[in-house]
């Protein structure tokens, strides 16, 4: 059954379009807070946004929803989608909600929702809050509407457990950092658990107006932080996104490393400290085929998933891993965190660093990637993935492939777009075959 509000991550879209609306917005509150009215318990529900100019407008009326149904509400303002994820766990809320777009620019909005546990909520658990969305809640009476209030101290919570992931004998002392909080959710917590670990710290993107999030910055757009990390001589640079639940890094050569490497590195240190659970590791159908081969060469698996970190971690729980990822740099330590946490993940890459003695440009190189190809094709309606044409397209470039290569072909879940990938030894190759899929879906569409 096709979904109306709900898609790979969440709800998202533009805002005061929607299903981004206030409007919109509350019903959420008021169909999720009466999904888990569950026991005779006081129910809780905490929030996090991050600095897009529209999460006060969203965050009132999700708190207008919730209290509505007799939900109390605690806010916590601008914190990375991690840190709301474990404090709904750790201040035992019924459910937990992010306000963000995550790595889109600000005029987008977006609602993610946790559950008791600290994960994301499931597939069942969506449609379930999603079939009471267009249907009438039952309001609480009057003298059981729910309370709101903030919370002062959440981020320095935050910042305890993430620097608690950090291996006890190290420091960052002599370590020059820059960090790129991407005018967003981490602008805060991010710098401040860096310094007190230490580092000589550089940051940029910390300087959030309601309307620069992601906005030349932070993981989507790395030349500032390239910019920045080559003038000012340092050891390495860390890119977050909006909401701070994925992490790329630049070396201390200004180059970028993306998802598929980091994993590599950090699954690597688990092994040689006997850490490592499931015998390998968690990802996407996104990431380079030459991760693959790297953890074969090492005697680990790769587990594929489809796109989505709360599909990786879903496998990851089912199947008994500790480490899994995308290659656009959510990186999940379940040992750590219960979603992809940006924060956590540069620490235990640094970790390594300060360990190894290296150089991030030798160390951040586990494996020589495939050369890949990934492009995006805008489409205003219909389904052109099932148009004759596009299928033939892609049947043609399977054959040129011939099993040394993938394709993956695929509608994104956030965005109208079709994402075109193609890998394989042949560079002009992969290029040619992702240009005559963009083509003709393109006339499709």
């Amino acid at each position: 059954m096709a979904r109306k509000y709900f898609g790979t991550d969440g709800i998202r879209g533009r805002t005061n379009e929607s299903p981004m609306t206030a409007e919109i917005a509350m019903k959420v509150g008021q169909a999720a807070g009466a999904h888990f009215l569950r026991g005779d318990h006081r129910h809780r529900v905490v929030i996090g946004k991050d600095t897009r100019l529209s999460g006060y407008m969203m965050e009132s009326a999700l708190v207008a929803g919730f209290t509505s149904v007799g939900m109390d509400v605690v806010l916590f303002g601008p914190m990375p989608t991690p840190a709301v994820a474990m404090l709904t766990r750790a201040m035992r809320a019924d459910l937990g909600v992010m306000i963000s777009a995550s790595h889109n620019l600000f005029a987008d909005n977006g609602i993610k929702l946790f559950g008791p546990d600290g994960y994301k909520l499931s597939d069942e658990d969506e449609a379930a809050i999603e079939a009471r969305l267009d249907k009438p809640v039952r309001l609480a009476p009057s003298g059981d509407i729910g309370r709101a209030r903030r919370v002062e101290d959440a981020r320095g919570r935050y910042v305890h457990a993430v620097k608690s992931s950090f291996p006890e004998h190290l420091r960052l002392d002599g370590l020059r950092i820059v960090v790129d909080c991407a005018n967003g959710a981490a602008y805060e917590v991010a710098p401040l658990a860096l310094w007190e670990l230490g580092a000589d710290l550089i940051s940029i993107g910390v300087s959030p107006n309601g309307t620069n999030i992601n906005e030349k910055c932070g993981s989507t757009d790395t030349r500032a932080l390239q910019d920045k990390v080559l003038e000012t001589r340092a050891d390495i640079g860390i890119a977050l996104d909006g909401d701070a639940d994925r992490l790329i890094i630049v070396d201390n050569q200004g180059k970028v490393v993306d998802g598929d490497q980091l994993m590599a590195l950090v699954a690597s240190g688990a092994q040689a400290r006997g850490e490592l659970k499931g015998g390998g590791i968690v990802a996407t159908v996104m990431s380079n085929l030459g991760l693959e081969r790297y953890l074969k060469g090492r005697g680990l698996s790769l587990h594929r998933t489809q796109v989505g970190d709360r599909y990786v971690v879903e496998a990851m729980r089912a199947e008994g891993f500790n480490i899994g990822g995308e290659q656009s740099g959510h990186i999940v330590m379940t040992d750590h965190a219960t979603t992809g946490d940006g924060l956590v993940a540069a620490l235990q890459v640094l970790a390594q660093l300060v360990e190894s003695g290296k150089p991030a440009s030798e160390l951040l190189h586990q494996f020589d990637p495939l050369p890949q190809l990934l492009k995006n094709v805008r489409f205003a309606g219909g389904e052109p993935l099932k148009d004759d044409k596009v299928i033939a397209a892609i049947a043609d470039a399977e054959a040129k492939l011939n099993g040394t290569g993938r394709l993956v072909i695929r509608k994104s879940g956030t965005e109208p777009l079709i994402r075109v990938m193609a890998e394989g030894e042949d560079s002009k190759l992969v290029e040619a075959m992702v240009d005559q899929i963009c083509d003709a879906v393109r006339k499709a569409a």
